[in-house]
């Protein structure tokens, strides 16, 4: 992951060198679940809003740094004693700093398509366990600050506005508990589908 980052680093500061740069804000809809490594755990999607800002530097080859605010989660179902089910919403409100190297595949000067990929950072902001109409707060000891996802996507440019499609897959497990279920150990990873619009002010 150090390695991978360094090169996002290298990547950056070359484009800022011999690139053109673009910044602005931007909104979006994502729309997240926590799987899990448990069958008998049914995992459904919760939709939220995003707000943040974006960096693009460089032209036909670009990165894209971000800054977001965002709230993640899912809802698990599961059976409790072999016939009721059990309901669990999990919020977990982030910090996600996003960085992508994108190639723009058609290049014309109102409209451009591009193609992206990359990682992104999430830290913990605020994490929730709702239970039975009963929210209580996630303890740092069960729960981890920082999650990891890797990204990909393609997008569209019209004039100074930006529409981005991007799906992110975890790579670290969220929970650090030790909670057996079925035999096995609980995993779960964040994974969101986002939609962003962007406007370059700059």
């Amino acid at each position: 992951m150090k390695k991978l980052m360094l090169i996002m680093v290298a990547l950056f500061a070359t484009t800022v060198m011999f690139g053109q740069f673009h910044i602005g804000p931007q909104i979006g809809f994502t729309s997240s679940k926590l799987t899990t490594n448990q069958n008998d755990i049914k995992t459904s999607f919760k939709s939220n809003f995003v707000f943040g800002a974006f960096a693009r530097i460089g032209d036909k080859i670009y990165v894209q740094p971000e800054i977001n605010w965002l709230t993640q989660g899912g809802v698990w179902e599961a059976k409790t004693d072999g016939s009721e089910i059990g309901k669990t919403e999990l919020t977990y409100k982030t910090i996600q700093i996003p960085v992508s190297v994108g190639y723009k595949l058609i290049d014309m000067k109102v409209v451009n398509i591009r193609v992206f990929g990359g990682f992104a950072a999430n830290i913990a902001a605020d994490k929730k366990m709702k239970i039975n109409d009963i929210t209580e707060p996630i303890k740092d000891a069960d729960w981890s600050n920082m999650v990891w996802q890797y990204q990909v996507g393609a997008g569209v440019d019209v004039l100074m506005f930006a529409l981005d499609i991007k799906y992110m897959g975890g790579l670290n497990n969220l929970y650090k508990g030790d909670v057996q279920y079925d035999g096995e150990t609980l995993s779960t990873k964040s994974n969101l589908f986002m939609v962003t619009l962007g406007w370059k002010i700059f």
